[in-house]
């Protein structure tokens, strides 16, 4: 078991203190014109506060309000304003199909739809709230509805105060920043992280509208110092070798959402001179481990357990593997971040848990004596059992990336009669033939571990986040 004590980061978020304490705490942070900036469009502090206030008014009884969370400034008054009324805000993906929105506006009971032509920046409200209790729900996030139609995630204010606290620590996240972002505004990375972490922590917000290399070199010659981006964001920066450039002066690069390829992270760090954190966590969990700002960043790896984080792995039995840099096991932990149960789902919250209370990722990974993690990948999809082995789909395609002339890789387990699972690669690549890969990968990894078959594709499906869709690869 690895896990890291709760310092003063994690009681940061105590009761007591608001939510979104540099825009509503007493000690609110000096406010700037460009405190929000969001495609375009400026806010300071004190415009930010007066609009949302009129927000909250207008919500203020509702149990639940529907945002559609547009890259827009109006989105982030509106979910503000929620959040100043005690209200949980509930994203809406503003390219969800009409059967997704639905089952969202029906699963999640909201009352009320905010769309950006809702609301008013020029609004002017000077109605102060009380900072609702600390386990009250902030957000509904859903999940991706891989198994099934996506499910309600309650994310409380102390969970995310939490977190929050704890990346300030782990990466020396202060109001001097200018964080830099543009991401979606319904997921955990670009809302929780990306907007209301400089809510929280103070730092001034450059959102790009999209995560476009022109938007964030503009955004670096701006003052930016702190940029976030997913996987597929830092691989097209680094195909536009001027606009990574642009982020040398950068304080800090953050990868999430999905494993950061090496051969970006080796990229990344050429051309922009800084190696970048990459951090793990889930709309459950938010983020639970990371590297720090003053520490080691290991390409593969998400790094050690953030402070009140604790983690193990499990075999299939349920029993607690080592923690040996070898054993692959099912990634579970506890933590003051993680949720406490999926909205209307008592038989789903009961198969999330273990009876000792601990929260099953659903991820399978290896942990080092050191506590550095690595995540493999999803157990439903990247654990490979073949030959009465466990493999992991992610080391192999780290491999296999790390091979001349190959530009993405994806492998999956096919049925197979006599090892259980056939390793099976689907890579894009040039000039490279299938038994070079095999013998590559067996002699960069373990023989059992190289792919059984090769599948040259022209691409890889992906969504928004970067995330490979592996159940549409055949």
């Amino acid at each position: 078991m690895t896990t890291t004590p709760l310092g003063p980061a994690g009681s940061a978020g105590a009761p007591g203190r608001n939510l979104l304490a540099a825009l509503t705490g007493p000690g609110a942070t000096a406010d700037r014109p460009d405190a929000i900036t969001v495609a375009g469009t400026a806010l300071s502090r004190e415009v930010l506060l007066a609009a949302a206030s009129a927000v909250a008014d207008r919500v203020a009884g509702s149990s639940a309000v529907a945002v559609e969370a547009v890259a827009d400034a109006r989105t982030v008054v509106a979910v503000v304003g929620c959040l100043l009324a005690g209200v949980a805000v509930v994203p809406i993906p503003p390219d969800s199909g009409s059967a997704e929105r639905a089952h969202i506006l029906t699963d999640s009971a909201a009352d009320l739809t905010l769309g950006a032509a809702d609301i008013d920046l020029a609004a002017r409200c000077a109605t102060r709230y009380p900072e609702p209790p600390p386990g009250s729900t902030a957000l509904i996030l859903y999940t991706s509805g891989t198994t099934g139609a996506p499910k309600g995630v309650p994310i409380s204010r102390a969970a995310i105060a939490a977190g929050l606290d704890a990346l300030a620590t782990a990466w020396a996240w202060t109001p001097d920043d200018v964080l830099v972002q543009g991401l979606p505004l319904f997921h955990v990375h670009g809302l929780v992280l990306g907007v209301l972490g400089p809510l929280r922590l103070g730092s001034a917000l450059i959102h790009t509208g999209r995560p476009q290399p022109a938007g964030y070199a503009a955004a670096a010659q701006a003052g930016g110092s702190l940029f976030f981006g997913v996987p597929t964001v830092w691989s097209r920066l680094c195909a536009d070798p001027a606009a990574a450039r642009a982020l040398s002066g950068a304080r800090l690069l953050v990868s999430g959402s999905a494993p950061l390829p090496v051969t970006v992270f080796d990229r990344l760090s050429a051309l922009t001179g800084h190696q970048p954190v990459e951090r793990y966590g889930m709309t459950e969990t938010l983020i639970t481990v990371s590297s720090r700002v003053d520490g080691d960043r290991r390409p593969g790896f998400v790094g050690t357990p953030l402070p009140g984080v604790a983690t193990r792995l499990v075999d299939d039995d349920g029993l607690t593997l080592p923690t040996d840099g070898e054993a692959v096991g099912d990634l579970q932990l506890t933590a003051p971040m993680v949720f406490s149960g999926y909205l209307g789902r008592p038989e789903a919250t009961a198969t999330a848990f273990t009876a000792d209370g601990w929260f099953r990722t659903g991820d399978v990974a290896t942990i080092g004596a050191d506590g550095w993690h690595r995540i493999v990948g999803r157990a439903s999809t990247d654990l490979i059992k073949s030959g009465g082995y466990r493999i992991g789909a992610g080391e192999v395609e780290d491999a296999l990336r790390g091979f001349p002339g190959v530009q993405d890789a994806a492998v999956i387990g096919r049925p197979d009669p006599d090892l259980g699972e056939r390793v099976t690669a689907f890579v894009v690549a040039e000039g490279v033939t299938q038994q070079q890969l095999i013998d590559h990968v067996a002699q960069q990894l373990s023989a059992h571990k190289r792919p059984r078959t090769v599948v040259f594709v022209d691409s890889l499906p992906r969504n928004p986040m970067g995330k490979v869709l592996k159940k549409q690869l055949d």
